[in-house]
């Protein structure tokens, strides 16, 4: 059975959580303290070197076990031969661009604010590094904000990888003191992905 490391209350991990819920996928989930610095035991680091979570772990069909991290990967990887990901070869680039728009141009802002504001409870010595993020992850928001209101879902005209790593942090990202209500698009897609069959929140 598939095992997966992490702690869903972190997006990239949701991310995992939420889709192996809508494709039925058995697994068992090992929670990793991120806080408590559990990621750079050796152990940990055994798994992922860049002792980073999510990390996936799997039979290698010869009686070994193998280890997949990054998010993006571990999505792509268990939503093979499923609809999540599209045929259509431009679709599929489409799907992709996004994800690595999330990683690129969303995540490390409206993660790390949300970080700062609930995992570290705002701090005064962070609150300028939270300030730094503000404006980038808007903008973020806003590229979000014009391909929704033009399309119902990220690529191939339906729910793909694309909108599950998007969601991750989006539908929390009022945590990080982003507002969401200025986001009429984003609101109704946050709506459709809920919608979805097999979907979990994060609590």
């Amino acid at each position: 059975m598939l095992k997966v490391y992490g702690d869903v209350y972190s997006g990239n991990c949701y991310k995992l959580r939420l889709l192996l819920s809508q494709l039925e996928i058995p697994h068992v989930w090992q929670h990793v303290d991120i806080l408590g610095r559990e990621t750079h035991t050796d152990a940990f680091l055994a798994r992922n070197p860049n002792g980073k979570i999510p990390v996936l772990e799997l039979d290698n069909g010869a009686g070994g076990r193998e280890f997949l991290a990054e998010s993006g990967a571990i999505l792509h990887y268990l939503a093979a031969g499923t609809p999540l990901i599209p045929t259509d070869r431009l679709a599929h680039a489409r799907m992709l661009q996004w994800m690595f728009f999330e990683q690129y141009s969303h995540e490390p802002y409206v993660a790390v604010a949300r970080y700062i504001v609930r995992y570290l409870g705002r701090p005064a010595d962070k609150e300028a590094v939270l300030q730094q993020k503000m404006a980038p992850g808007y903008r973020a928001l806003d590229v979000m904000e014009q391909q929704l209101a033009r399309e119902d879902f990220f690529a191939g005209g339906h729910y793909s990888l694309a909108d599950i790593a998007l969601y991750g942090y989006t539908h929390v990202a009022e945590e990080g003191s982003f507002e969401l209500q200025r986001y009429p698009a984003i609101r109704a897609w946050l709506a459709r992905v809920q919608a979805q069959p097999g979907y979990v929140g994060m609590d």
